[in-house]
């Protein structure tokens, strides 16, 4: 099967403050407010929800085609998620502009202040899946991106009837109740956590069951409580992988649904395809960074088999090892 991911790709710059931002802000001259932190550490790591998705597929020996928009800094990271298993030929670099940037400064009380440079990622409506493929790909993925590239896409799978799995995530704040009625109408699946599960709710005036009726699938992922799948009358709830220590949640969704895509590539049963994306997630869990997980095929299937029985379907992955 042929996957298209489509979504944000961007660098993540991660700094600590040895110390409390409380006490350099002045409550009575925050109308003139000007300060600047010296930090003791700075780590630069590859993000961006689409790349993170991509990543992990090619983790389990898939090649999936990324497609998103990035800037002219682009090159180390095309050569890392290359290097990684990646399909990049559908990644469109635009030179005037710089690829989208995450900068997040995190004090010794865990406070974070944080900036997102959109960049190359605000340019990505301008382009649809033809321009970048000629054959249309089994199934599309559409995550957070800029909002009207979403939109656009969703629109782009309707009228191609291509399948697509519809993932708004953090962007559900900037969507607007029609926009996002428009995705997810006639999507094969939608997927959210439960925090943006309710701000759907809210924007769209629909209800779960609502939401039910639009979408194949629904899934909504309730961190270290696990997960619920709704497909036809059923309700499969499934639990989290317990993890060997948190180092790091972000990226943990990401990791989840690169796993359940996996399974549903697979064409696996719904409750396995869960169970994929949670151990995917609990890999993500423990170390920093959204895409430093590694793990082996046998490893992943021995490590799964311990908690969980699969009856042998998990078995193709080794014969992939």
């Amino acid at each position: 099967m042929e996957t298209l991911v489509t979504g944000s790709i961007a660098y993540d710059y991660l700094m600590r403050f040895p110390g409390s931002f409380q006490q350099h802000f002045l409550p009575d001259r925050l109308h003139d407010l000007s300060l600047s932190f010296l930090v003791d550490d700075m780590t630069k790591h590859w993000g961006g929800v689409g790349a993170n998705i991509a990543f992990t597929l090619a983790q389990f020996g898939a090649r999936p085609k990324l497609m998103g928009t990035v800037g002219r800094d682009f090159g180390d990271y095309r050569r890392w998620l290359e290097g990684s298993g990646v399909d990049c030929s559908t990644v469109i670099q635009i030179d005037e502009v710089f690829t989208a940037s995450f900068f997040a400064n995190t004090d010794d009380d865990n406070n974070q202040l944080a900036f997102f440079y959109g960049g190359a990622m605000n340019l990505a409506r301008d382009y649809r899946i033809a321009d970048v493929v000629r054959q249309s790909p089994d199934l599309v993925i559409i995550s957070p991106n800029d909002p009207v590239a979403m939109v656009n896409l969703c629109d782009e799978c309707r009228q191609q009837n291509l399948r697509f799995i519809y993932d708004p995530g953090q962007q559900v704040a900037r969507l607007d109740g029609d926009e996002l009625k428009r995705g997810i109408r006639g999507a094969y699946m939608v997927i959210v956590n439960i925090y943006e599960a309710s701000v759907i709710y809210d924007k769209t005036g629909w209800s779960l069951d609502d939401l039910r009726q639009q979408a194949e699938i629904v899934v909504i992922t309730e961190s270290e409580n696990g997960s619920k799948i709704y497909h036809d009358d059923d309700i499969i709830e499934l639990q989290a992988f317990p993890p060997t220590n948190i180092a790091d949640p972000t990226g943990a969704g990401d990791a989840y649904r690169a796993g359940f895509i996996l399974g549903l590539s697979e064409r696996l049963p719904l409750k396995l395809c869960g169970q994929i994306g949670a151990l995917s997630a609990t890999y993500a869990l423990e170390v920093v960074g959204t895409q430093n997980h590694r793990f082996g095929l046998a490893e992943f299937v021995e490590r799964f088999r311990s908690l969980v029985a699969d009856g042998g379907q998990l078995d193709y992955l080794l014969k992939l090892a």
